[in-house]
């Protein structure tokens, strides 16, 4: 990692740079897969995963015996871990239920919102070295409390065939409708723009490499919707001298090991918690079975000493963590300067693990710096607000000559006639 002592504001976007790659032959080869499941369906998402996962699939869709099979591989203790978790979930979800109300704007004139489920939401689970069924509670809880009729679920399976039994439990417990064997671009654009076996969406979610997130975003151009745009996952620690060094190496070391293009971030006002940290990450590192991948991020990190909490945090917002964690004597305090983050912990023992698992907030994050301007996923994600209005005479006569002006002075007509022969009714 490399280390910044008391940064000038002109290297600030030096340290806050995420990694980035060259990715015009990544998006050429999405293109081409994309466009192959288009045209062909089921047989191409089951030629892909041949080729991409070593899976040879007669059907991609999980049995009601694959489902039965997964209860009993997965342990009792796991099961009750995910259902606790899944409680947890729900019940923070299920308190962002939108109440609209209706508002007299004038005498006559009434508007209101109601909110209204996406009816059908593709759900994207990475399998590979880290099946994350995590992220199935994640997503399907709350798409399930907003009432999404059709929850449909992808993931890669193993090369004989299986999905990962903890992620087939996980939707079980959050209500999934339907689940599929389809993992990388293949899976995305089916559930994009549908295929024999696999229904089209119309909002798609969920994590992934490079490869699906570009997916993602081309299929967004003129197909379906997405979650948020997204790059590899991230954490910043801001700490003072309070902080406890072997808790901030583990916090760090956490997210790195998510995988070679994550990055860490640690900020501090302690010269000697710098050092300190520092020689308890490379403590940890050793320790650790997924040490290569943790220690190839760790490449893209960063250590930096400021001079003050103030310098802290506003280096802290330029940076837009996907994940913050403060664990500073006055959290509370700083807490209330936090404008770019995806999702805070707060104190000692708020671990990012916590979030990601089962504290009840969802782990679906904005990363890439993103938290400027969007936020994670939450229940408003699966929902559309839709306006409603009712005008009666008395309305027509207290609006309606301002429509009128309004109308005429952009010189369109018809715009303007239908108040006017309104008007004539009620005048």
């Amino acid at each position: 990692m490399k280390i910044y002592t008391y940064p000038e504001r002109e290297q600030w976007g030096e340290i806050v740079e995420r990694p980035r790659l060259d990715l015009t032959k990544l998006n050429e080869t999405v293109g081409r897969v994309l466009a192959d499941v288009r045209q062909r369906g089921d047989a191409a998402v089951k030629d892909y995963e041949l080729q991409f996962d070593h899976a040879k699939l007669d059907s991609l869709a999980v049995t009601a015996e694959e489902m039965d099979e997964a209860e009993r591989l997965v342990s009792k203790a796991l099961r009750d871990a995910i259902v606790l978790a899944h409680e947890n979930i729900h019940t923070f979800h299920a308190a962002q239920k939108f109440e609209g109300q209706k508002v007299k704007t004038r005498p006559g004139v009434t508007c209101w919102q109601k909110s209204v489920a996406i009816e059908k939401v593709g759900l994207y689970i990475p399998g590979g070295t880290a099946p994350l069924f995590s992220t199935v509670l994640m997503l399907a809880t709350p798409a399930k409390i907003a009432g999404c009729q059709e929850i449909v679920l992808c993931t890669p399976p193993n090369r004989e065939g299986k999905v990962n039994p903890a992620i087939l439990v996980a939707a079980r417990v959050a209500g999934v409708s339907k689940i599929f064997k389809a993992g990388g671009v293949q899976a995305i654009g089916a559930m994009a723009y549908g295929t024999e076996s696999v229904p089209k969406v119309y909002k798609i979610f969920g994590p992934g490499n490079q490869y699906v997130m570009a997916a993602k975003q081309q299929v967004s151009l003129d197909e379906v919707a997405i979650d948020m745009p997204a790059g590899p996952s991230e954490v910043c620690v801001l700490a003072d001298d309070t902080a406890h060094a072997n808790f901030v190496a583990a916090d760090l070391l956490s997210q790195a090991e998510h995988g070679i293009d994550s990055q860490v971030l640690f900020i501090t006002t302690s010269d000697a918690k710098l050092h300190e940290v520092q020689e308890e990450v490379q403590r940890q590192l050793a320790l650790l079975p997924r040490q290569d991948i943790a220690a190839k991020s760790l490449e893209n990190s960063c250590y930096v000493l400021v001079h003050d909490y103030d310098e802290m945090m506003a280096l802290s917002n330029c940076y837009a963590p996907e994940h913050l964690i403060i664990q500073t004597a006055n959290y509370e305090a700083l807490a209330e300067q936090v404008v770019n983050a995806g999702s805070v912990f707060l104190g000692p023992y708020a671990c990012e693990s916590a979030g990601d698992y089962a504290s009840g907030t969802n782990h679906t994050l904005p990363t890439h710096g993103y938290a400027t301007a969007y936020n994670g996923v939450n229940l408003d994600s699966y929902c559309r607000k839709i306006t409603f209005q009712h005008l009666d005479e008395e309305g027509i006569r207290q609006i309606g000559a301002a429509v009128e002006l309004m109308a005429e002075a952009e010189q369109l007509d018809a715009h303007k006639n239908a108040m006017t022969v309104r008007l004539r009714c009620v005048m």
